[in-house]
């Protein structure tokens, strides 16, 4: 008999405000957030990720990932990558983080949550301003690995907990929420109540 897969959320932003906006927004929508998993850069290698998904209670479970800018294909990607490899785990999505993070390729989305909190066709910059410029690519630390691994509903989002004061966390973080609910609905998985609800996510079948 096949083991059950774990449904999981990657994100690619670790820093201590995308922690407790990330925390906070698994909390509110009720899946799980790994806490241990936030660092800059990331503290955990892939195998110790996968252990504390299979942990968490019930899914869906956030996973953040952050390469703190290094060069190349750091552990943030690294450890990202054997995630989303793993048999166990089933990657229903990843909210794309941008920043000015110098000499990357990026990653293409489709959509992108802007600073108003609206589904746009385009990509964002870091403060989630949408722009065509950006030809549907998010520029950011972590993200260069997403198309590679052909990682499905990916959706791009400005600095999470941040963008002007828009996404913090005393406004009640509303962009990360956006793209998680997103996220959800897209999976398939999930009712979120057309992302008007704040109670826990009901299985929609």
């Amino acid at each position: 008999m096949d083991r059950q897969q774990r449904k999981v959320i990657l994100v690619t932003d670790g820093d201590h405000i995308a922690q407790k906006v990330v925390e906070t927004v698994a909390r509110e929508l009720g899946g799980r957030c790994i806490s241990l998993s936030a660092g800059n850069p990331t503290p955990l290698r892939g195998s110790q990720m996968v252990e504390l998904i299979k942990m968490a209670p019930h899914d869906p479970v956030i996973v953040m990932f952050d390469d703190n800018g290094d060069f190349g294909r750091g552990r943030g990607e690294q450890a990202l990558e054997y995630v989303v490899k793993h048999p166990d785990i089933e990657v229903i999505g990843a909210i794309a983080v941008a920043s000015n993070t110098r000499f990357v390729q990026g990653a293409t989305v489709a959509y992108s949550v802007d600073n108003h909190g609206q589904i746009v066709e385009e990509a964002v910059d870091k403060d989630g301003y949408a722009d065509e410029e950006l030809k549907h690519r998010i520029y950011g630390d972590t993200v260069d690995i997403l198309n590679a691994l052909q990682v499905q509903n990916v959706i791009g989002i400005g600095d999470i907990g941040k963008m002007e004061g828009k996404d913090s966390l005393q406004n009640g973080c509303p962009i990360t929420r956006i793209a998680v609910q997103w996220i959800l609905e897209r999976s398939g998985e999930y009712d979120t109540g057309n992302g008007k609800t704040t109670s826990p996510l009901r299985p929609s079948r």
